[in-house]
């Protein structure tokens, strides 16, 4: 296991010095520079790109701030907000994402899991379909548009909470931005854990179970919603990451100053330094959940690990 693991800690990190080289070959490829003001001449747009040393050939750029990064330099920002390092910028809106991207994930996997194991255990019952119909709302509407109508009805008309973030009340602010993330992940959890639920309790072994009078809370924890979580991970894992890393359209519907709208604003921008910090962010996010749910997969089911050792 700990060589199935240090292989894929490998493979993650060649993987992300990929992404990087080659979003750091379409960055320049595109047109325009950081230094795009019209009230700058020809001379001062020079003079700033050999400041930062975007005169150079495209590889000893990259090969510059790889060299950089690794010593947790991410360069200063360009334009966004001039000359500030952008480890400060992402220092203070990384927090906020996360925040908001795991609350959604918890409460969505948990609702979702409640949902989807008691859908099962009622099929064809008034709250087997009232659960299908939540979940077929749920990802058939976008998170922008619970966004919108939470903040129209619980923020403006009733005034229970703050229409956009505020840093002087972050519990409160995050409320509704975390309920409408969580809708897409609460639903297809609910409908994965249905669908596995069902299948898992009509099996030969949970029905042997079942007839040696062993609980019904120990057979669905430890018999059948174990077996059942293996698809359910597979699922979360990319939802998890884009969660933690922010819905770019929520987080401007509520003025969250968070990692997503930090994206947008530096690509607009064509601020090189941001846009490859926040994307090796992404990377390293997606690739170390990745590397957990390979790991849940072993011990969750051990067939899994005796097949890693095999190989």
């Amino acid at each position: 296991m700990l060589r199935y693991v240090a292989k894929r800690v490998l493979m993650s990190v060649i993987t992300v010095f990929i992404i990087l080289g080659l979003l750091f070959t379409m960055l320049h490829a595109m047109p325009g520079s950081p230094f795009n003001d019209e009230k700058i001449t020809d001379v001062q747009r020079a003079n700033l790109e050999a400041k930062y040393g975007l005169d150079k050939p495209v590889p000893v750029q990259f090969g510059n701030y790889v060299k950089a990064m690794l010593s947790g330099d991410f360069g200063v920002s360009y334009v966004f907000q001039k000359n500030m390092p952008v480890s400060e910028l992402l220092k203070t809106r990384i927090p906020v994402s996360i925040r908001i991207g795991v609350q959604a994930v918890l409460l969505g996997t948990v609702i979702g899991l409640i949902m989807g194991i008691l859908a099962a255990l009622k099929r064809n019952s008034p709250l087997d379909t009232a659960a299908t119909v939540v979940s077929v709302i749920g990802v058939s509407f976008p998170s922008y548009v619970f966004a919108m109508a939470m903040s129209y009805l619980i923020g403006y008309w009733l005034g229970w909470l703050p229409l956009i973030y505020s840093t002087a009340d972050p519990g409160r602010s995050t409320i509704m931005p975390t309920i409408s993330l969580c809708m897409f992940s609460m639903a297809t959890v609910a409908r994965f854990a249905r669908t596995e639920m069902v299948e898992v309790m009509g099996s030969d072994y949970m029905l042997l179970a079942d007839s040696k009078g062993i609980p019904v809370w120990r057979l669905l924890g430890v018999h059948g919603l174990r077996n059942a979580l293996i698809p359910i991970i597979t699922v979360l894992a990319p939802l998890t990451v884009e969660l933690m890393t922010g819905s770019l359209v929520v987080e401007q519907i509520f003025a969250i100053p968070g990692i997503g709208s930090l994206l947008v604003s530096a690509i607009q921008f064509n601020d090189y330094n941001v846009v490859l910090a926040v994307v090796f962010v992404y990377s390293i996010m997606f690739i170390g959940v990745m590397l957990v749910v390979d790991i849940l997969y072993g011990i969750i089911d051990p067939r899994i690990r005796l097949a890693k050792k095999e190989g």
